[in-house]
């Protein structure tokens, strides 16, 4: 069974970065089969889409509102997908999840990150399975 486990949240100050893990396991195949995605929920706002990177990683994808900031990256070898974040801001505070698309999903369905935006409405439902989630705080 996949599981996905985020790390690397915190308290950080307007202006700084911070650097989330999601180490992935359980999975049939290589890290590299799978598509891997960053969404973020704030208190009484909805799950926005954050992130991608499709398998193979050759696609990734960024919300407008962290174009620029964010980073997406992957180490195969430790089975773990990387989240950068620089510059952050307030707005930037939420409960950051990471989610895997399976490569059955993706035969099915045919979205592998793609450059359409991540805004599009039910891309989130392509994920199939997901970490508890990490709380990011920027505040001074």
């Amino acid at each position: 069974q996949l599981q996905l486990v985020e790390s690397g949240g915190g308290l950080v100050q307007p202006g700084g970065s911070l650097r989330l893990s999601c180490v992935v396991s359980g999975f049939s195949f290589g890290l590299d089969y799978y598509v891997i995605g960053w969404f973020r929920q704030a208190p009484g706002k909805e799950r926005e889409y954050v992130s991608c990177m499709g398998a193979n990683a050759d696609k990734i994808n960024y919300a407008d509102s962290v174009k620029g900031r964010f980073t997406i990256s992957r180490d195969n070898a430790g089975n773990t997908v990387y989240l950068q974040m620089n510059s952050l801001k307030p707005e930037d505070t939420a409960l950051y999840t990471c989610g895997a698309i399976t490569p059955q999903r993706i035969a099915v369905s045919g979205y592998q990150c793609q450059s359409i935006p991540l805004s599009t409405p039910g891309l989130e439902y392509e994920y199939r399975a997901w970490g508890r989630g990490i709380q990011v705080t920027v505040s001074s």
